[in-house]
C-alpha cells in the first residue's frame, strides 16, 4: 500500500489551505454555498451540494499548457 500525505489547515472562516506531497491548494466558500478551489498545478474546481436527494455537483478545469512570451507577442486580445 502506497504512503500518502495530506493535511488541511483552516486559515480563516471559509478559507482552507490543503497540502499534499505533490501540490497545495486554496479552498474558499462555505458549507452550503459553492466552494472554489485553486491548486498550485493550475487546476480549478467548483463544487456545491445540491438540495434534497440530488447529492452534489463538481466542475473541474485543468491547467492549460503554458506558453512562452514569444508566443504571446504576436497575439492581441
Amino acid at each position: 500500500m502506497p504512503l500518502t500525505f495530506r493535511k488541511s489547515f483552516r486559515i480563516l472562516p471559509g478559507v482552507r489551505l490543503n497540502i499534499n506531497k505533490r501540490s497545495w491548494s486554496l479552498t474558499t466558500g462555505g458549507r452550503h454555498g459553492p466552494r472554489r478551489t485553486r491548486s498550485s498545478t493550475g487546476r480549478r474546481t467548483t463544487s456545491m451540494d445540491l438540495p434534497g436527494p440530488f447529492g452534489w455537483h463538481r466542475t473541474t478545469r485543468r491547467a492549460s499548457a503554458r506558453r512562452g512570451t514569444a508566443a504571446r507577442r504576436g497575439r492581441r486580445r
